[in-house]
């Protein structure tokens, strides 16, 4: 299985998912390898994602096509740091992954319209690598909305939807609009599940299973 994870929003949890999946994976016994496209506002190569994935699953075997230093959007990134990504390169890593791993998780930049290149959004990159989408969500005031707008964009771009994280969920919560959020969007759409992490849920055990 391999799989691309997408958020709702930037800062939704996309990262920690990505670590404490690819420690489960590992865990059940699967090869896994771990690659982070675009990866921006880094001014040292510990600093990234894949660097972070690394050190908590540690035998994940890990990769960044493009590491730039500007904190923006890949394209305004790029553009400042007169950096050219070149797709092919992102397809190359992720085959190379792909050949030595059993699970290759892929993990994006903010959500499905980030600007990767000139007419090029991040859901292109997900249809070029020919990949499922595993969709992280944020569970406060707006979720839904946005949720389901990610969800309907995905379904116009043909990207298959493998389920979708609410990450960071507060256990004690009393707000209706976080209590209600899985019901109204499972309600209004159809996806294979739809989990909630809680916040500082260290084990996945369950979400990676229903994902092998």
């Amino acid at each position: 299985m391999n799989f691309f994870v997408t958020g709702t929003d930037t800062d939704v949890g996309k990262s920690y998912i990505c670590k404490q999946l690819a420690k489960e994976f590992i865990k059940l016994g699967k090869k896994t390898g771990y690659l982070k496209p675009f990866q921006s506002g880094i001014e040292v190569n510990i600093d990234s994602d894949a660097a972070q994935v690394a050190k908590t699953a540690q035998t994940v075997v890990v990769k960044s096509s493009y590491i730039t230093k500007t904190p923006c959007t890949p394209l305004i990134s790029a553009q400042i740091d007169h950096v050219d990504y070149n797709l092919e390169k992102v397809k190359n890593d992720y085959s190379e992954l792909a050949k030595m791993c059993e699970i290759t998780i892929v993990e994006g930049s903010g959500g499905l319209y980030v600007p990767v290149k000139k007419d090029v959004l991040m859901s292109d990159v997900i249809k070029f690598l020919n990949l499922p989408a595993l969709i992280i969500a944020r569970p406060n005031l707006g979720t839904i909305n946005h949720t389901l707008m990610t969800i309907k964009c995905a379904q116009n771009e043909g990207i298959k939807i493998l389920g979708i994280v609410i990450s960071n969920y507060p256990p004690e919560t009393s707000d209706p609009a976080i209590l209600k959020a899985k019901q109204m969007i499972e309600s209004f759409c159809d996806v294979e599940f739809v989990e909630i992490v809680t916040k500082n849920q260290i084990n996945l055990k369950n979400l990676a299973a229903k994902l092998i």
